[in-house]
């Protein structure tokens, strides 16, 4: 009797590689001409959100451009920022929140398990908390489905860890 195999896709991020983009870009920010006595701000809160803080909407902008490109740079994916709404701020400044996806969202899960069904092989996948489980007896179906979900764009990105084969 075969065993089954099965893999986990997840949506992570090393908080760690965030906080070191985030420091990385403060010190972009206090270098660059264009933002000299503007006092644009950038922090990270415990709640795992990124508040950018600046003089006006261009700053904000271009504050939210110099993070994506630290992000990249250190190989963290800025789909896992998700920006919110441009607001006036305290002063006549503005301010944007950006909010760190963690996890796949229950919806987004949802659209996994039913992408996997409609490829019609023969795995079972469930929705664990914030992650998808995908079993089968064949490695090779897993490996497609694999392949399969890397193809897809969710807006979020995917991981594919545990795999386990028996």
């Amino acid at each position: 009797m075969a065993k089954d195999n099965s893999f986990d896709v997840v949506s992570e991020i090393d908080l760690q590689e965030v906080d070191n983009a985030i420091n990385q870009a403060k010190k972009e920010i206090t270098q660059r001409y264009d933002f000299k006595g503007s006092n644009a701000k950038l922090e990270m809160n415990s709640d795992e959100t990124v508040e950018i803080n600046a003089a006006n909407e261009y700053q904000v902008g271009a504050v939210l451009d110099i993070l994506q490109s630290k992000f990249v740079k250190r190989g963290l994916d800025i789909r896992s920022l998700s920006p919110g709404k441009v607001e006036p701020a305290a002063g006549g400044r503005y301010k944007q929140t950006l909010t760190i996806q963690s996890g796949i969202p229950k919806e987004k899960a949802r659209d996994i398990v039913a992408h996997i069904k409609k490829m019609k092989i023969k795995v079972q996948a469930q929705i664990q908390d914030d992650q998808v489980r995908v079993t089968g007896k064949n490695r090779d179906d897993l490996q497609a489905v694999i392949a399969e979900l890397k193809e897809l764009d969710l807006d979020i990105p995917l991981q594919f860890i545990n795999f386990r084969s028996a």
